[in-house]
């Protein structure tokens, strides 16, 4: 996870550029990756995790009415919750995680389904997964998955696209 965090980082000072985070099923791990990192300060303005559906919208700006419709297990809720985070933080690039890490169901989605979400000054791009594992192992994935979208978005050719993916290392 490391790695990857170094990497996205390099990449972001090379650009200028900052990075803000959103996070509900990863519990603020991925804030702990990026600033575990060396130089983080440099690109990293915060993060929000917003674990309770209800604070995606307050916090994050996410349509109250997609959350109703959908829940907050969806491709959807996690491009807003990119989107709000780069917002509200004030950064050029924001990542958001959700998903189900278990052990039940979620919003009628099963354990290891999981959306991320990386919203850019041009865009952004999302990806559905599918992982396998226990909770530590979904949340671990997840970690490692958003920060390489966040990386191939930044051009440093990062392993996740824009289809559904196994968990498979």
């Amino acid at each position: 996870m490391s790695a990857e965090a170094e990497h996205a980082l390099r990449l972001l000072a090379e650009r200028g550029e900052t990075l803000a985070v959103a996070e509900s099923l990863t519990g603020g791990l991925v804030a702990a990756a990026v600033t575990a990192a060396p130089g983080a300060s440099a690109a990293f303005r915060g993060s929000v995790t917003a674990y309770a559906t209800e604070l995606k919208d307050r916090l994050l700006g996410v349509d109250a009415a997609l959350l109703r419709a959908r829940g907050a297990v969806d491709p959807e809720v996690a491009r807003q919750m990119a989107e709000g985070v780069r917002r509200e933080l004030g950064a050029e690039w924001g990542v958001a995680t959700t998903g189900v890490a278990g052990p039940e169901p979620q919003d009628g989605r099963p354990v290891g389904t999981v959306y991320i979400a990386v919203a850019g000054p041009r865009g952004g791009k999302s990806a559905a997964l599918r992982l396998d594992g226990d909770r530590t192992d979904i949340r671990m994935e997840s970690v490692r998955r958003v920060l390489g979208l966040l990386i191939g978005e930044l051009g440093g050719h990062g392993r996740t696209r824009n289809s559904e993916q196994n968990g498979e290392t």
